[in-house]
């Protein structure tokens, strides 16, 4: 029984240790950061979220603004890369929802053009 318990009281302070360590020696800290440093997989997800809020209001100038706060590249081309990182991973119903609005840019950028 002594060998158990103090077993787990190391185990105890070491995690304590670790979190004091963590949360006051030595926390991270995130600093103006920008949503283009965020992973491809949560980008992808961000366009996807953009894609659902379109079919809900249609309103395609809005989701080229909330494009545009994830990068400063072209909409096309953030929507583009999303659904070549989620052809293999999402559902249908999500990709049919980003190739909406991928079509949905490509139509408004072919009517811009003279």
């Amino acid at each position: 029984m002594g060998r158990w318990l103090s077993f787990f009281v190391v185990i105890v302070i070491g995690a304590v240790i670790g979190l004091l360590a963590g949360w006051f020696l030595a926390p991270g800290q995130y600093l103006d950061t920008s949503p283009d440093t965020l992973r491809v997989d949560y980008q992808a997800d961000y366009v996807l979220m953009v894609a659902e809020a379109f079919q809900n209001d249609d309103n395609l100038l809005l989701a080229i603004e909330r494009l545009s706060f994830l990068s400063e590249s072209k909409p096309q081309e953030l929507v583009r890369q999303a659904l070549l990182f989620a052809e293999p991973r999402y559902a249908d119903a999500d990709l049919a929802l980003m190739r909406t609005l991928s079509l949905a840019l490509q139509l408004s950028e072919a009517e811009a053009q003279p």
